[in-house]
């Protein structure tokens, strides 16, 4: 009979691909979201029945534990970038971690994945780095066995990153950007579901694997590039962090004043923290390669889901064809 595992956030944008090779793989699953009914588009991703939505509040522990029955694994892609409401950083990523490790220990539950992010620090000013750190330390504590997975920033089809960027080049001629000098290695969104899916197989050891694709490169650099495949000329404009910072707790203080309401999804304090610091894989990390998965180059995947931000769309390219036939 094929092995069970629940995965938390499993139709989140890295859960999903995590789920679509486990269920090539032949595992059953279950995708553990709040909301089942807008995550159906997970079911096509198996055989009649191998995968299955269902409803989890990781705040709860009868919630946690309802999904968890009879599970061989457990994989917990839940994560957040900003807080809202009850969903804090601590809450999430501090105890809604250390809840599915502590159940997961609990019901005799083999192997656990987590996904964490490349600069978890418990020392850091940035809460987001600071609870992740927080979180692995929670995880390894009732599960010393987890696979625990940093990624650089994450690009691919559903990407809230170059997607996000490339939507503003829309706007007018200039983009702006914070932290312009900071470096990241992005890393391949199906790269991190094959990780997920390596350590599952029990084959790797167990700790903490940083990952990050072939190619570091600046903001700015990042932002280049993009131009380049979206075939737009726009300046970039590097904001001086003390100017970021006035725009980012103005943004906070319209959430907070406004009780939520105005959502800040620009710019945050905190996120404006964590740029200040460099996203790559470390010098003595065990990264892919320890995993034995070569890194997809960023230059490979995006032009095969940013194509829609080209003046013309998806006819840029015949009618670049169609300047070079002579009248």
């Amino acid at each position: 009979m094929s092995k069970l595992v629940t995965i938390y956030g499993g139709s989140g944008f890295v859960g999903r691909y995590i789920t679509r090779r486990l269920a090539a793989a032949g595992w059953r699953i279950r995708v553990a979201v709040r909301r089942p009914n807008e995550a159906l588009f997970v079911k096509p991703y198996g055989a009649v029945g191998q995968v299955e939505p269902v409803f989890c509040n990781i705040r709860d522990d009868d919630s946690v534990a309802a999904v968890m029955q009879g599970a061989d694994a457990v994989v917990n892609c839940v994560g957040i970038l900003a807080e809202s409401g009850r969903n804090s950083f601590d809450a999430v990523q501090v105890e809604g971690a250390a809840r599915i490790a502590r159940i997961a220990a609990g019901q005799g539950v083999a192997q656990m994945v987590h996904l964490s992010a490349i600069g978890a620090d418990a020392q850091s000013n940035s809460a987001y780095a600071r609870t992740k750190a927080e979180g692995e330390a929670a995880v390894l504590e009732h599960m010393p066995g987890a696979v625990i997975l940093r990624p650089s920033i994450i690009f691919g089809p559903e990407d809230q990153f170059f997607n996000r960027f490339a939507a503003m080049t829309r706007m007018g001629p200039f983009l702006p950007i914070a932290a312009a000098a900071t470096r990241f290695q992005p890393v391949y969104v199906d790269d991190v579901a094959l990780a997920a899916e390596t350590a599952l197989d029990g084959a790797v050891a167990p700790g903490v694997y940083e990952l990050g694709g072939p190619r570091v490169a600046s903001f700015r650099e990042l932002m280049q590039t993009m131009l380049e495949v979206i075939q737009r000329r726009r300046i970039v404009i590097g904001l001086p962090f003390w100017i970021a910072r006035i725009m980012a707790g103005v943004l906070d203080m319209a959430q907070f004043v406004s009780f939520g309401l105005l959502a800040n999804k620009i710019l945050t304090r905190d996120q404006l923290r964590n740029l200040a610091q460099d996203n790559v894989v470390g010098s003595d990390a065990r990264g892919l390669d320890a995993l034995g998965i070569t890194p997809t180059a960023m230059e490979a995947v995006l032009p095969e889901y940013l194509w829609k931000f080209r003046p013309a769309g998806q006819y840029s390219e015949l009618m670049q064809s169609n300047r070079k036939l002579r009248p």
